[in-house]
């Protein structure tokens, strides 16, 4: 038996469906990432505990908010950002790359919780206290030959992480990250991040 968090899934079957219907994004990309972001959803999907990928929490506890309504809030305004720092800085956007970890930055969240019997109903895995977020679905995203720019944009772009990386990219990821997170948390009825004081 492995000892792997995941199992990469690369079969043809509903999984695959359902994760290319709900991805927004998924058109801007070329047919071949297209395939290893919806492998890179589908093996997170098929080794977590979720049996529906609208299941799947954006952060544990109560309320409930879908992850991959964050995902695609992320994912659009990323798209806005970038399309902006090109027009307004004159870089270059390189969108396979961009659009790859606006839509896989919370892979491994479906990883990271577990499904709780009882009044919340969702906790954290085993795997939230051994390795930080973002660095599973680095893991995941290196097996299935990601750029090294995707994968450790990846691996670093939570808040609470030790650095981050200095790419436009990583940049844009993470204003998207935070302004879709503080949605969700409004929606929630949580105090968002920007209005939280240390």
């Amino acid at each position: 038996m492995s000892d792997s968090p995941y199992t990469i899934d690369r079969a043809s079957n509903s999984r695959r469906k359902t994760v290319e219907e709900a991805l927004w994004g998924l058109d801007l990309v070329s047919p071949e990432v297209r395939d290893r972001i919806v492998t890179a959803w589908v093996s997170a999907w098929s080794s977590s505990p979720y049996e529906e990928l609208s299941d799947m929490p954006f952060q544990a506890g109560p309320p409930f908010y879908p992850l991959i309504e964050h995902v695609n809030e992320v994912t659009r305004a990323g798209v806005d950002l970038a399309r902006r720092a090109a027009a307004d800085w004159g870089v270059s956007i390189d969108w396979d790359t961009m659009v790859s970890i606006l839509i896989l930055h919370d892979v491994d969240k479906p990883l990271l919780y577990r499904r709780d019997e009882g009044e919340d109903g969702q906790g954290h895995s085993r795997l939230f206290h051994e390795l930080p977020h973002g660095v599973v679905g680095a893991m995941l995203l290196k097996d299935l030959g990601f750029p090294h720019l995707v994968v450790s944009t990846v691996a670093t772009h939570a808040t609470n992480a030790p650095f981050h990386g200095k790419s436009v990219e990583a940049h844009v990821l993470h204003y998207a990250d935070l302004f879709a997170a503080d949605h969700a948390m409004r929606v929630m009825g949580k105090t968002p991040l920007y209005l939280r004081h240390k």
